[in-house]
């Protein structure tokens, strides 16, 4: 497994992963040593993350290869499918995976999606429109949905 640790606007982002694709991608607010060179396996991911942030992507196409459950697995390809700029709350995403009554189960495999940003968990808020829990802060949380909806294609006609 290789490991860098990069600069983003949120904070330094650490991101692992291999030949078999991205594992994880975290962002904390420790002062961590950044990486002098970044690994070949993981430079894509850093190419797009730092795209993300300067408003040139919307959308990742990374290679991925997270640990989880069949059931968190399938929350994060759920929440892949969330358009860009868009959000949706945990009843919504029960509902569409066939059980409203799964709405705590789908806040847990969010809360451990080891993708952040990429596999947008950012994008979930409850259902009053209120912001839930976010590994990385709900202020990281609010500053991605502001970065996402302020830079939405404005439509002329």
């Amino acid at each position: 497994m290789k490991t860098c640790t990069i600069e983003l606007p949120l904070g330094h982002a650490t991101i692992s992963g291999d030949a078999h694709g991205i594992s994880s991608v975290s962002i904390g607010d420790t002062c961590q040593k950044l990486s002098e060179i970044i690994p070949k396996d993981l430079l894509d991911c850093v190419t797009q993350l730092k795209a993300y942030f300067r408003e040139e992507q919307r959308h990742f196409d990374l290679k991925l290869n997270s640990l989880g459950t069949n059931f968190q697995k399938k929350v994060w390809r759920h929440l892949q499918q969330i358009p860009f700029g868009k959000t949706c709350s945990y009843l919504d995403i029960s509902k569409q995976l066939g059980d409203p009554k799964a709405i705590r189960a789908v806040a847990n495999a969010n809360g451990k999606n080891p993708l952040w940003i990429i596999v947008p968990c950012h994008r979930v808020i409850g259902s009053n429109g209120s912001l839930t829990g976010y590994a990385g802060g709900l202020h990281r949380k609010q500053w991605l949905i502001n970065h996402e909806r302020q830079n939405k294609q404005q439509m002329l006609f």
